[in-house]
């Protein structure tokens, strides 16, 4: 897979109740651009996610995947693409949380690959756009207090 683009913010909560809303998924359409569904299909032991299937409707690229989780509490989770869709080929991908004053430091990493080849420029352009989207509908919804369970 080809290099990862990564992005990080920083958000007014604690790293449980950002945690709290990268892990609830069901949500997601309310807040992440261009999901438009996300139905956990396998739930581990703890109760969080190992298989996700997402619908993504991103402008040119309308698709649905499943993706594998790995969870380290409240400090990391990541994924990769366990089931690809007749777009998306490739994906991986990390929210790595660090406490930061009175608040919580989000990075995230993703790498994508699509049956379309895209330039090199060009499919990091698109990434950067995910990521930051993501990064600012995760900092709007976990500093909202809208976290699961909250």
């Amino acid at each position: 897979m080809a290099d990862k683009t990564s992005s990080s913010i920083t958000v007014a909560a604690d790293r449980a109740a950002v945690m709290g809303v990268i892990a609830d998924f069901g949500a997601y359409p309310e807040w992440a651009t261009g999901v438009r569904s996300a139905e956990v299909v396998e739930a581990g032991p703890d109760g969080r996610a190992q298989r996700v299937r997402f619908g993504l409707d991103a402008g040119v690229i309308k698709d649905s995947y499943v993706l594998a989780y790995e969870w380290d509490g409240d400090n990391a989770v990541s994924w990769e693409l366990a089931e690809a869709g007749s777009m998306v080929t490739e994906m991986s991908g990390a929210y790595r949380l660090a406490s930061d004053g009175g608040g919580t430091n989000v990075s995230y990493e993703l790498a994508v690959g699509t049956r379309v080849p895209m330039p090199g420029l060009i499919r990091r352009r698109a990434e950067r756009t995910i990521i930051d989207a993501a990064l600012k509908g995760l900092k709007k919804r976990s500093e909202s207090g809208r976290a699961a369970g909250r």
